[in-house]
């Protein structure tokens, strides 16, 4: 295995076990950084982040918001696979939109007038979806969207990763299942994949054991708080 794909899935792999997304968000355009394409990256990726995914949910299934499932499957699924199949005739980049969203979330506990405007962008829930699976089928970063809607929610530790997981897990499978019926060159080794897939887990199971189970509630939620506004800022960085 390539060292540079080697150590990004290894530190995107990190963040995702503890949050629940992190191997797209930061995965992707890391890869993309270092030469790789696009469908080259989502290839590598998606099969990682649905692993880990699902390892967390047969954790904690019962913490999942069914309800708020749901309405992902719904409204947002529908639009990541078609927006998905087109991305080839389609170049957009609104990084810069979501990180400037991502920052507000990051300081909504910090001030009522952005917890006001939060709740005003998340309010209306089956417009929020539906642009959720457009920016995640044309650009993989579904996954900001998804945690400012949950982080809007203010549940808890559990709730938080199991509903974000079960979320994206679902998002991954239904663009494994889209990119096996489009027409598109995978040009990465099946070894490379299974060897990522390796690595992912092992620090999956290493950083639950040694990281997550040892975060208390009120911590993990101001550590998410924290991941966001990085996500955020990365993001701004890297669309300006």
């Amino acid at each position: 295995m390539p060292l540079d794909i080697l150590i990004t899935v290894a530190v995107s792999s990190f963040i995702q076990s503890i949050f629940g997304v992190g191997v797209l968000l930061f995965g992707t355009p890391l890869l993309m950084l270092q030469g790789y394409n696009f469908f080259q990256a989502v290839i590598v990726l998606l099969p990682i982040s649905l692993l880990i995914n699902l390892s967390q949910i047969v954790k904690d299934h019962k913490s999942v918001d069914i309800a708020f499932y749901k309405k992902i499957i719904v409204y947002t699924i529908p639009f990541i696979v078609i927006f998905l199949a087109v991305l080839n005739e389609i170049k957009i980049n609104i990084g810069l939109l979501i990180s400037v969203l991502l920052l507000f979330v990051a300081a909504k506990d910090f001030s009522d007038r952005v917890n006001n405007f939060v709740n005003l962008v998340v309010r209306h829930e089956r417009s929020y979806f539906i642009l959720m699976g457009i920016v995640h089928g044309l650009t993989n970063l579904g996954g900001p969207l998804l945690t400012v809607a949950v982080h809007s929610k203010g549940y808890g530790k559990r709730t938080t990763r199991a509903t974000v997981a079960a979320s994206y897990a679902t998002f991954a499978t239904f663009q494994i299942v889209t990119l096996f019926f489009s027409n598109f060159d995978m040009d990465i080794k099946l070894s490379t994949i299974a060897l990522s897939m390796s690595v992912g887990l092992t620090m999956f199971i290493v950083t639950e054991k040694i990281v997550y189970a040892n975060i208390g509630a009120e911590n993990y939620r101001r550590l998410f708080a924290a991941f966001i506004f990085l996500s955020g800022a990365l993001l701004f960085v890297k669309s300006v």
